[in-house]
């Protein structure tokens, strides 16, 4: 009897520490962010904050002069950021290279034989992504700030950037069973949630809808939302929360998660965000589906678009809220950049 004591106490021990192996061992550091007694605080955990530190790390600019021949008059073929003097130019050309291609360096977008050849697909999908970043950073300050992106913001030294989104491949379990909308097979985007795990059409496309479901009465009096498109919104909330490393309070009072005036300024900028997401997406990601090959499509032939976590990438502030902007103004055209060009990686 006393065996069997032991065997199952020993059971019940190895379950306990597997289940706690999914928690975050103390300390952890608690920030209140809103009226004391209503529980919004946010919760970060020191060691995972020195790593995405690391992650968030901002590459050393490459500054250059705006004087001298200009890009256009130069250069054949040059069909955008055309007004930059050529040092200009020059130093982004550089930059971008470092940040999308460091491996393959300018053959990656370029016939090294004839730089004003178009037949690399990449040639054409750079332009239309220095496009979208000027569009960005010139009409989308309710998001962005004065902080700005660049195309390293979201590719991070990798051809395509780590945390994109494709249209999902439909999977039946039969007639019977239906279409399981991603549920029950936890993966990042999601934050490994039984929730449907490829939300994103859903509310970052152009005609998308509001992720909204919640009632306006206790009762039942009109709201028609049903249970797969609330878990929908859940699965995005649970995706914006954990893309940028904050609790559901970083924007929501929990005892009224719909209301605006009970809400942080935060969640009025994420709104900007989802507004921003449906432009890039629509309007320049979109656009390009003739251009790329099928090895970069996804398994329904769309190209790869971007989701909360593209840029954030674990940090409510992309690279920790440092602007690279003061080394590349032309990629804001249509705003007063500082006269000041010069930064370190370390600010």
């Amino acid at each position: 009897m006393k065996n069997v004591r032991q065997k199952i106490a020993i059971a019940f021990s190895v379950l306990a520490i597997v289940t706690l192996t999914a928690c975050e061992r103390p300390p952890v550091e608690s920030k209140q962010t809103g009226y004391r007694g209503t529980g919004m605080d946010q919760i970060n955990n020191p060691r995972t904050q020195e790593q995405l530190a690391k992650i968030n790390e901002m590459p050393a600019g490459v500054p250059a002069s705006p004087d001298g021949p200009k890009a256009g008059a130069v250069y054949k073929n040059v069909k955008v950021l055309n007004n930059l003097s050529t040092a200009q130019f020059g130093a982004f050309m550089v930059s971008m290279t470092s940040w999308v291609a460091p491996k393959e360096g300018c053959s990656y977008c370029h016939n090294v034989q004839n730089f004003a050849d178009d037949s690399l697909y990449t040639k054409t999908v750079a332009r239309r992504m220095i496009q979208m970043n000027q569009q960005i950073n010139s009409n989308w300050t309710d998001h962005v700030k004065q902080t700005g992106v660049t195309c390293y913001t979201c590719h991070r030294g990798n051809n395509i950037p780590q945390n994109v989104w494709f249209n999902p491949e439909e999977k039946r379990g039969g007639n019977m069973l239906g279409n399981a909308n991603g549920q029950n097979n936890p993966v990042d985007t999601v934050a490994y949630s039984s929730l449907p795990n490829q939300p994103f059409a859903s509310y970052l496309m152009e005609k998308s809808g509001p992720a909204r479901v919640i009632g306006d009465t206790a009762l039942p009096t009109g709201n028609k939302a049903s249970i797969q498109s609330t878990e929908n919104v859940y699965g995005m909330m649970t995706h914006m929360s954990h893309s940028l490393g904050v609790n559901c309070t970083y924007c929501h009072n929990s005892r009224a998660f719909s209301s605006w005036e009970q809400s942080t300024p935060q969640r009025v900028q994420a709104w900007y965000g989802i507004q921003m997401l449906k432009d890039v997406n629509t309007n320049f990601l979109t656009s390009l589906d003739g251009v790329f090959p099928p090895n970069r499509l996804g398994p329904t032939g769309d190209v790869a678009k971007a989701n909360c976590a593209t840029c954030h990438q674990g940090v409510n502030k992309p690279l920790l809220g440092q602007s690279m902007l003061k080394d590349y103004p032309y990629l804001a055209p249509n705003r007063d950049m500082p006269k000041d060009s010069t930064h370190s990686a370390a600010k």
